[in-house]
């Protein structure tokens, strides 16, 4: 089946419960246009029984997922063990799948590369895929949330590599998406860069109070940043916990380095005796 979409949700507000239809259906899939679908449970996202097979090998096995509405969920996992599939699947990028999937109709996707149009100046880069004509004001007020106006007219090629990502974060919250997808959006970006990045995805995190899920390869990332971490393996999710810390997040608290040993140890990782 393909990802099926519910209609936008306001935080604090939960979805109004409507039957899962069959019908109607465009080229085999549902038409959230003509019938947006609500998730009954109040989740932003749900997934239920979702396998994702490549060649005959389920890279995810019938994997089970919620996230509430403005929650901030971080995916850890071995490299090859289906993290960066699922985010595709929820973004609907991938919808040869088995099993039920719910998103909401507004959602956006920024990855590890940016992929701005290198013949397209970065407002217009922001507005690209808008359904409609998109003034450059809206684009104008998203480049000043991420700190990027003055860039407006610049081409691509000219931007540093977080300003990139930046422009990249710009092009998704044009969209107001109740769900974020973040694909290691920090990953090609030196430390201190990164270090901002983070902080202005947090920032921006709690200003729009939207759904964020973070694929990441960070442990120390994950815990600084979400609400809840899972930690993928074999295909499902095997491990989660909850971050029960105060904002913003101190890496030399005691309880920031327990957390970061007990999924390092999940993950196959050997803590160092100082992060014990």
């Amino acid at each position: 089946m393909a990802t099926d979409v519910h209609g936008p949700v306001t935080p604090g507000k939960a979805a109004s419960a409507e039957p899962l239809s069959a019908s109607p259906v465009k080229d085999g899939l549902r038409d959230p246009a003509i019938d947006p679908i609500r998730d009954p449970y109040g989740a932003v996202v749900r997934v239920e029984e979702l396998t994702r097979s490549f060649g005959g090998r389920a890279v995810i096995d019938f994997l089970d997922l919620e996230i509430q509405p403005g929650e901030f969920v971080a995916l850890l996992g071995r490299s090859g063990c289906g993290k960066s599939t699922l985010l595709k699947i929820l973004a609907g990028l991938d919808r040869d799948i088995a099993g039920t999937v719910l998103v909401p109709r507004r959602k956006a996707v920024a990855f590890q590369a940016p992929r701005l149009m290198p013949w397209k100046k970065v407002w217009r880069n922001v507005l690209l895929g808008l359904p409609g004509k998109p003034d450059r004001a809206a684009a104008e007020r998203a480049l000043e949330e991420v700190g990027l106006a003055h860039r407006a007219d610049a081409w691509p090629k000219t931007l540093s590599g977080g300003e990139a990502q930046r422009a990249s974060l710009a092009r998704a919250l044009v969209r107001e998406p109740d769900l974020l997808l973040l694909d290691e959006p920090f990953g090609a970006l030196d430390a201190l860069t990164r270090i901002k990045a983070q902080r202005l995805v947090d920032e921006l995190w709690q200003r729009r109070g939207c759904a964020v899920l973070l694929v990441t390869h960070d442990v120390e990332e994950a815990v600084l940043l979400a609400d809840r971490v899972l930690v993928m393996d074999e295909g499902a999710i095997a491990y989660e916990t909850r971050i029960d810390l105060p904002r913003p997040r101190d890496i030399t608290d005691p309880r920031f380095a327990e957390i970061r040993g007990q999924l390092l140890e999940r993950l196959g990782v050997d803590a160092p005796a100082s992060a014990a």
